[in-house]
């Protein structure tokens, strides 16, 4: 589908050109990454995996104030490590662990970095603040990292909702659990020309969730029959430390295969994270670890030449869709 998109010259003629619009696809038709989930229901915990199937360039950029994280400092510009895996997971610093099990099983299937002596693949990951919704004593661990990475070889399921790492998500805390509402994960992809360009986020805010202007998730109040206000809340404390409240957490990645370097993408990943800041009420404050990864997939001769302004843009707005899809598909417990 094409939109006409009318431009005015100089001299007061509307001059008219076809630009390509974007359009929706399903996340799984992404090509260079394959998602796999493991989730303990009863402890709402669960870790996701992003697989790449052929080495990435990728960055990173940390916008709140409690991340929990591995490896990112590989993916930095100025080193420029490919990466091989993204791991998302619940469980807080202790989630961290699911890792080891992904390093495991990329092992086994020779994936990774050659030093020559052994294959070390390169996993990065970061986590959310669920301790407070289920178990607190149950997290992700190697086992759950080595079967969500194990399912991305046999099949691709970037499902939505109480799903791998949103399986403990929630939103509007700023009074704490009891007032929370569930979330999830959620996912939102396009496509166009040859570039394509997909969103995971795992929505775990401190604050509330706003879609188009108007509140579709968060704080409720005391009796939960209606909505309570988290910014409004936030101001009133404002002579305490939200970091000592329940904490959280909302992560991002944006996988496209545009032909960006290390540093574009680190521009990307900024940019995409105003999709956090236009839906999540307050945003990226001390009580989150609020993180967004950017990741260009696919062979290098398949990468396609792309607008970072105009991915970014468009990164901004699938985030958006992605935390209202994560909403939406969330069950309520």
């Amino acid at each position: 589908m094409k939109r006409i998109q009318t431009v005015s010259t100089a001299d007061g003629i509307s001059a008219h050109c076809q630009v390509p619009g974007p359009r929706s696809i399903p996340f799984s038709s992404l090509a260079g990454v394959r998602v796999g989930n493991v989730q303990d229901d009863a402890a709402a915990t669960g870790v996701t995996v992003y697989r790449l199937t052929s080495p990435g360039r990728a960055a990173v950029v940390v916008l709140g104030g409690g991340p929990a994280s591995r490896e990112t400092e590989s993916i930095a510009p100025e080193r420029n490590h490919p990466l091989n895996a993204l791991v998302f997971s619940g469980g807080s610093a202790y989630g961290l662990a699911a890792s080891g099990g992904v390093a495991r099983c990329l092992e086994e299937h020779g994936v990774g970095f050659d030093t020559g002596i052994a294959v070390v693949p390169i996993v990065c990951q970061s986590c959310i603040y669920d301790l407070g919704f289920g178990s607190a004593s149950v997290r992700p661990d190697e086992r759950m990292g080595y079967a969500a990475c194990e399912a991305t070889f046999s099949s691709n399921e970037p499902r939505s909702g109480n799903v791998g790492a949103g399986t403990g998500a929630t939103v509007g805390k700023a009074a704490g659990m009891r007032q929370a509402q569930k979330a999830g994960i959620g996912y939102a992809a396009a496509q166009m020309g040859s570039l394509q360009l997909g969103v995971a986020v795992v929505l775990n805010s401190f604050g509330d969730i706003y879609a188009d202007g108007k509140k579709i998730a968060g704080m409720l109040t005391p009796d939960r029959s209606e909505f309570a206000d988290s910014y409004v809340s936030t101001l009133q404390a404002a002579g305490e430390n939200l970091f000592t409240s329940t904490t959280n957490t909302t992560l991002a990645a944006v996988f496209t295969n545009g032909d960006f370097t290390p540093a574009q993408l680190k521009h990307l990943a900024q940019m995409a994270s105003a999709g956090f800041a236009r839906c999540i009420v307050p945003a990226f404050t001390t009580a989150d670890g609020d993180t967004v990864y950017a990741i260009s997939v696919g062979p290098d001769k398949d990468k396609v030449a792309a607008s970072l302004d105009a991915v970014g843009a468009l990164s901004a707005k699938l985030v958006e869709e992605a935390i209202a899809d994560a909403v939406y598909s969330a069950q309520v417990h």
